[in-house]
């Protein structure tokens, strides 16, 4: 299976070198290119990428309200993968929020790259261990004050024992050697709370924990 990439970036430089780099693959297909948010929005709807690499920060509309846009018009079908320059952006909670599956440096090494796209068009989200720490827990406790509109008295002992590793950043491997169960009874755990919390991926997941107070910012968990 060939990935469609769309590529929008308002730096030339960057958006020519991350197309060239990505064209280099056999699995992976650069479709278009954009130079702002509202380019992206229209290229991605005419081409229907699989996965839309976009600079959270474009003219005309921003990458956040371009991911929101493209997400939503696919219905979840293009998956938006954010760029970004400074690993403690503002703006990456809300680039999730809005429905992106995670986020990129712009000085990612070329093989970073390749797994980045390769992993958000395979339907997962791109949070690693330090992304989860840096990144999330800070935004999601300096932005949420209000009480959480939802809870997780729907969800089992085991079910909620889940959601908790998976915001600290682990893998369905590890969460399996850590709580002694097979690989298939994880991914059966997380199917079931994906459902009964309507989360997409593991991105939203993330963020639930945090709002809900499961997995507190700032902290070290064992």
């Amino acid at each position: 299976m060939v990935i469609r990439v769309l590529v929008a970036d308002d730096q030339a430089v960057v958006r020519t070198a991350f197309a060239g780099l990505l064209n280099t693959q056999d699995d992976i297909d650069v479709v278009g290119e954009a130079e702002d948010g509202e380019q992206a929005v229209l290229r991605a709807a005419e081409l229907r990428p699989d996965v839309a690499l976009l600079d959270i920060r474009m003219p005309k509309l921003s990458g956040i309200d371009a991911a929101r846009g493209i997400v939503a018009a696919s219905g979840g079908a293009t998956r938006a993968l954010m760029l970004t320059t400074f690993g403690l952006d503002e703006y990456v909670y809300d680039a999730l929020t809005a429905g992106a599956s995670g986020f990129l440096l712009k000085d990612a090494t070329f093989p970073e790259l390749l797994h980045a796209v390769r992993v958000v068009a395979d339907g997962h989200a791109l949070l690693a261990p330090e992304i989860t720490g840096r990144l999330i827990a800070e935004f999601t406790r300096q932005r949420v004050s209000a009480p959480p509109r939802r809870s997780i008295d729907g969800l089992t002992a085991r079910e909620a024992e889940v959601l908790v590793l998976i915001a600290r950043g682990l893998s369905n491997a590890a969460i399996a050697d850590r709580l002694t169960i097979t690989d298939h009874t994880v991914k059966t755990h997380i199917n079931r709370l994906f459902a009964k919390m309507e989360l997409r991926d593991r991105a939203q997941a993330v963020i639930l924990a945090y709002e809900l107070g499961l997995v507190v910012a700032g902290t070290r968990q064992p």
